[in-house]
């Protein structure tokens, strides 16, 4: 456990409640065949799950949608089978200030980016990964309902029965967005 942990993560709670306030964003949503692009938060740790990312990043490939990933890796060395991609960026403990809020360059250009629709992945409730969702420009924001917890970042929430599967999740998450098929976009200020 680390020193002072709980206080330093009510302040950095504090600081994210502070800049959530200043985000300003349009959500929108049509229909899956105009989605682009997709960013996807993940908790990197979970290397199981590497696989089924990797195979959802090839569906949306062959449907020419852009996939982009960001996740948090708690150690020091990556694991090699995330090195080298071009369509994901890892954010070590290094890369986060006293107040676990990520200082990255790609962080930066991840919460700037304008994704069509971006996944939240983050079932363990990473503060890092959760600073990200938050203030992410995305148009429009899917996560994980949980009851507990504050999900007023999410445009649309899924409910799966745990322990979640990241696939299962993926396949659930594009289901959805096949059957929102608006003839009038949905559309917002947030």
């Amino acid at each position: 456990m680390e020193l002072f942990e709980d206080t330093r993560l009510k302040i950095g709670y504090s600081i994210l409640s502070k800049k959530s306030v200043r985000v300003k964003r349009k959500v929108f949503y049509s229909n899956i065949s105009l989605v682009k692009t997709i960013g996807i938060v993940w908790d990197s740790a979970k290397t199981e799950d590497f696989s089924s990312l990797s195979r959802f990043y090839q569906k949306m490939h062959d449907r020419n949608i852009d996939v982009k990933i960001i996740g948090y890796y708690p150690g020091k060395e990556l694991p090699d089978q995330y090195t080298a991609l071009r369509y994901l960026s890892c954010i070590r403990k290094k890369e986060t200030n006293m107040f676990y809020i990520p200082v990255s360059t790609e962080t930066d250009v991840f919460i700037k980016t304008r994704f069509d629709i971006l996944i939240d992945i983050n079932f363990g409730k990473l503060f890092t990964l959760w600073y990200i969702t938050s203030l992410s420009s995305a148009s429009f924001k899917v996560g994980l309902f949980d009851p507990e917890s504050d999900s007023s970042n999410f445009d649309l929430m899924m409910e799966i029965k745990k322990p979640v599967q990241v696939e299962n999740y993926l396949t659930q998450v594009i289901h959805y967005l096949e059957m929102i098929n608006a003839t009038s976009a949905i559309q917002v200020e947030k």
